[in-house]
């Protein structure tokens, strides 16, 4: 075979191999950067007084024991609380995959939602495919995407470069 139908073999291929994370990237990435104006990716922020945070924790697990998209039995089922004192919120964030919103001053349950955005990130890294895919296939992936990206801007630039040698050496002569 000849070398370049190889390498043209190559190169076919190598892209079908690296368009499915890139894609996955592009999509996911796009979600991420709306995900502020998109309630189906995070849900929206409640707005409340600006107050002193003194709700009692004990209340926050009680209210969201009760709610069951949350699926919290005891405080091992939260991922993550986020406290907003300048937006008066708690944010409790369960691995069921849902958040709850309460009012930072009186622990009132303010909303439950599905929060897809941790899902949608942990798909943009390639973490959600474990740790094999994530540096097997997106990190390449993006070494490739920076190959490409060098070399299409050479290709753009080299014609320009051709053709100032040229007009010097005719301005030479």
């Amino acid at each position: 075979m000849r070398a370049g139908l190889l390498n043209r073999k190559i190169h076919y291929w190598l892209s079908v191999w690296l368009a499915l994370p890139m894609a996955l990237i592009a999509v996911t990435g796009l979600l991420l950067q709306f995900k502020k104006s998109l309630p189906w990716v995070q849900p929206p922020e409640q707005k409340r007084e600006l107050a002193l945070p003194i709700a009692d924790w004990t209340v926050l697990l009680a209210a969201a024991q009760e709610h069951p998209d949350l699926a919290v039995d005891e405080w091992r089922d939260v991922e993550r609380v986020e406290l907003r004192p300048s937006k008066g919120l708690i944010k409790l964030i369960a691995k069921s995959g849902f958040e709850a919103q309460f009012d930072a001053h009186t622990g009132e349950l303010l909303q439950v939602l599905p929060r897809r955005s941790d899902t949608i990130e942990a798909l943009h890294d390639g973490s959600w495919f474990g740790g094999t895919v994530k540096f097997g296939w997106f990190a390449t992936s993006a070494i490739g995407l920076l190959l490409a990206t060098l070399s299409g801007i050479w290709l753009f630039v080299e014609p320009y470069i051709a053709k100032a040698r040229r007009r010097r050496r005719l301005a030479q002569h």
